[in-house]
């Protein structure tokens, strides 16, 4: 008996044992690289200069041969952006190429053999970041004829599409990588991140981040979506809402736009131009307006006609969450992207976490209050009582994971020791940005003067908005109250 009653111990003890790893760590969908975490160990070497570049990270050289890429922002006499600069044939790219030295065991330098990986068309990308003098790139990989050139990037699946992240604004160097990594362990897609440090023209410019961009891919990469210029049929597509200046072939009208409850534009990210047909058009927007409007009916949560019939529940919830915890209010306005997939539903994807974490150039975001949920879809989402039951639940069950502190801390803290001289390369180069002359974030008291106090900051914001989520997340549930009219409105067989 006694020992029935010793093994029923161990077993007590293996499964408290279990259960405590499983609420510090991330679940593992399989997918997932996190690069801080499982890149391999490189042999560092000691055999030249301290002046040559020496890195662990991979070192991608970008050249131009001279040309200025275009666009940069043009200014008026008040200093407000008219128009992006442009190449000299008119076009909004021009040619380069592009090169990696990613040695599989040991560090990397300069002088190293590259990975010739041919040629590139390169412009300057995103928004407010056009006025940084860090910029960001966005690059297609072509052929000769100037066909795409599907590659493989930096250990990611092969696509010809790539973002090019410079954090300039962000002081701690890791708010987008963080994010996109956390919310790739708790959605079904979350673009992924590489780190590399680049050298554009022969000089060195610092720490970037390689990112997917939002759409379609083949073989598992991104998303699957597909569509038939030929036949005017499609399996999936992806929408973006943002500032509108885009072309009017990328712009669609549904809904929420005709009856101007979106504030901001929607905009066909996949299929692009080169795959649309007017009918193809049509059809994708009067599509999502059927969405839109159903949502925005009194029968938004009704089982048989209701919003639950058009969207992945879950993906809604996570990217809310993700968002709301680290005050990343552009979400659900701007760079929101929703798609939908071969399955038939719609999904949330994140985009652009530049300025989370209380980031935000104009003025500081409170760490008591939620925003998300009176943005567009969400004010109405939040009306379904299930949707916001959801909500909650889902909040208490990734506390005791990838939200909790001690999680997050370490994911900072390993990142950086990841990163390591490459923090300090980086600043050798954008040092000088700590000082008060060049203040991006206003009041001037918001901007860290050192990178241990931008760290330190970031970490302050999240004890303290995980604080007040963890006391108000509740009151949620008031935007779900039961409504006296609708059931007089709505339909009822």
């Amino acid at each position: 008996m006694k020992y029935k009653i010793a093994g029923l111990l161990v077993l007590a003890l293996v499964l408290i044992a279990v259960t405590l790893i499983s609420r510090t760590m991330p679940e593992d969908n399989g997918t997932r690289y996190i690069e801080h975490i499982m890149a391999e160990e490189k042999v560092p070497c000691s055999n030249h200069t301290s002046s040559e570049l020496c890195s662990h990270l991979p070192i991608v050289k970008i050249n131009t041969n001279g040309t200025e890429i275009p666009g940069k922002p043009i200014y008026d006499e008040n200093f407000a952006i008219t128009g992006y600069t442009l190449a000299a044939d008119g076009t909004t790219t021009i040619k380069a190429t592009l090169d990696v030295v990613d040695n599989e065991k040991e560090y990397n330098h300069l002088t190293d053999i590259p990975q010739n990986m041919g040629d590139i068309m390169i412009r300057v990308r995103g928004h407010s970041s056009r006025r940084f003098e860090k910029a960001n790139y966005f690059i297609r990989f072509i052929n000769a004829d100037g066909t795409n050139n599907a590659q493989e990037f930096l250990g990611m699946d092969a696509h010809h599409e790539w973002a090019l992240h410079g954090p300039f604004l962000d002081k701690s160097l890791i708010r987008n990588y963080m994010c996109y990594n956390i919310a790739g362990e708790i959605m079904e897609y979350s673009p992924n991140v590489r780190f590399f440090e680049l050298i554009l023209n022969g000089e060195y410019r610092g720490l970037y981040l390689a990112l997917e961009t939002v759409t379609s891919g083949k073989e598992g990469a991104r998303l699957s979506l597909e569509v038939n210029k030929k036949d005017n049929t499609f399996s999936g597509y992806a929408l973006r809402l943002d500032w509108g200046d885009t072309e009017e072939e990328n712009k669609i009208y549904p809904f929420t736009n005709y009856t101007t409850r979106a504030k901001n534009q929607h905009e066909l990210v996949y299929p692009g131009t080169r795959n649309m047909t007017s009918e193809l058009k049509e059809a994708i927007k009067n599509e999502f307006s059927l969405f839109e409007k159903t949502l925005y009916s009194y029968d938004y949560n009704n089982q048989k006609y209701g919003y639950k019939n058009y969207i992945d529940m879950d993906s809604f919830v996570d990217y809310f969450l993700i968002n709301e915890l680290t005050c990343n209010y552009d979400a659900g306005n701007l760079s929101t992207y929703i798609y939908k997939d071969i399955d038939g539903k719609y999904k949330m994807c994140v985009w652009d976490f530049n300025s989370a974490f209380d980031a935000y150039q104009e003025s500081a975001m409170p760490t008591d209050d939620f925003m998300l949920n009176s943005k567009l879809w969400f004010q109405m989402l939040f009306m379904d009582k299930d949707f916001t039951d959801r909500v909650v639940e889902r909040y208490y069950e990734l506390r005791e994971t990838v939200f909790s502190e001690e999680y997050l801390f370490g994911f900072i803290d390993d990142t950086i020791e990841y990163l390591g001289p490459a923090i300090d390369r980086n600043y050798g180069k954008w040092g000088y940005t700590f000082s008060a002359e060049y203040d991006l974030m206003h009041p001037a008291d918001r901007n860290p003067r050192t990178y241990n106090e931008a760290i330190t900051r970031m970490k302050a914001f999240l004890t303290e908005r995980i604080a007040f989520m963890d006391e108000n997340i509740e009151s949620l549930r008031q935007n779900s109250a039961e409504s006296k009219t609708k059931k007089y409105n709505e339909v009822s067989d």
